[in-house]
């Protein structure tokens, strides 16, 4: 009774419909861990609500598969034209241990996630979507969320066009990567995100034109999601995209980090008191891939960090859970 207590003010204080939902680019890397797709499908619940709109998902995995399951996750949501965008020529090219879910038939030859985009090959470039996207909304209306690798925005500043677009149309970037806090006493903690593509990384870090809140490792390690909550909380539907592809993954008893859900909780609901933020800033990304964070007094820097303390902890669990676990639009 006190956890549904818990729950219904909980659900309470989060965004019904909004008069302007929050416009958003979504980059990652699905396939290459779970809490990719905890932080899609939280996204499909905020849309769902009116808190946010999904403009596009761009893929940083250089894997055909990586498209189609995502593909068949906004179709299982409700969303199946949401536009997709996919790196040529990645930096991670393995299939990964869910994406396979794609290809999942069921016993009559019907996919079990029904879906019409087959392969990356047939969808368009990131840089090229995510351009054609930017051009057609209003200046300073888009959020941008990278939870993958930094290629696919490294390359859009490759292109001056794209680079001004960016800048006129992007509020802000909010990014899973980097570690800011020491991390089982390691002071310089090379996060994967960064260290896949560092150069990459690099140049973001130097050169995007708006504001950018990284959320490091060290936030989602603290923010766990309850292993308990796959194997009991999806069954409202004989099949579950999220529930198959975390026993794929690392099947329970095992409590994922939420690093990317977290970039995804801050991006639609900066002022809901989920986190703190660091004071602004400039973030170096180093040759091996440590990321630097050098406050100033400067308030034209861009750059800040999520904080979180014990007890915010526990709220962003739980939104994160309520978010992601939230019934889609399927029939049993």
């Amino acid at each position: 009774m006190m956890r549904l207590l818990f729950l219904i003010g909980l659900l309470s204080t989060m965004p019904g419909a909004l008069a302007e939902p929050v416009r958003l680019i979504f980059d990652t890397d699905m396939g290459n861990d779970v809490d990719d797709l905890i932080a899609l499908c939280m996204i499909h619940s905020l849309q769902k609500r009116g808190a946010c709109e999904l403009l596009a998902v761009t893929i940083t995995k250089d894997h055909p598969q990586a498209a189609a399951f995502v593909d068949a996750v906004n179709t299982f949501y409700g969303y199946p034209d949401t536009p997709i965008g996919v790196v040529r020529g990645g930096a991670a090219r393995e299939a990964g241990k869910f994406n396979l879910l794609a290809d999942k038939r069921n016993a009559d030859g019907s996919f079990r996630y029904p879906h019409d985009l087959m392969s990356g090959d047939q969808a368009p470039e990131a840089v090229e979507l995510i351009k054609s996207i930017l051009s057609r909304q209003a200046d300073g209306s888009v959020v941008v969320v990278q939870v993958g690798f930094f290629t696919n925005l490294a390359r859009l500043l490759d292109d001056a066009e794209a680079r001004a677009l960016v800048a006129k149309k992007v509020s802000r970037l909010s990014l899973m990567g980097g570690a800011f806090q020491t991390v089982n006493a390691d002071t310089r903690y090379l996060e994967y995100n960064v260290k896949v593509d560092i150069p990459a990384a690099q140049k973001l870090a130097r050169d995007w034109p708006t504001p950018m809140v990284w959320s490091g490792y060290e936030i989602g390690i603290a923010a766990s999601f309850p292993h308990t909550v796959i194997e009991e909380d999806l069954n409202y539907t004989a099949h579950h995209p999220l529930k198959d592809a975390y026993y794929l993954y690392n099947p329970p008893p095992h409590d994922r980090p939420t690093w990317d859900p977290t970039s995804v909780l801050y991006a639609v609901m900066p002022e809901r008191g989920y986190f703190e933020l660091s004071p602004r800033g400039i973030v170096t990304v180093e040759s091996d891939g440590a990321t630097l964070f050098r406050p100033t007094k400067d308030d034209k820097d861009r750059h800040r960090f999520l904080t979180m303390r014990p007890e915010q902890a526990a709220r962003v669990r739980e939104a994160v859970v309520q978010l992601s676990v939230e019934p889609a639009r399927v029939t049993k």
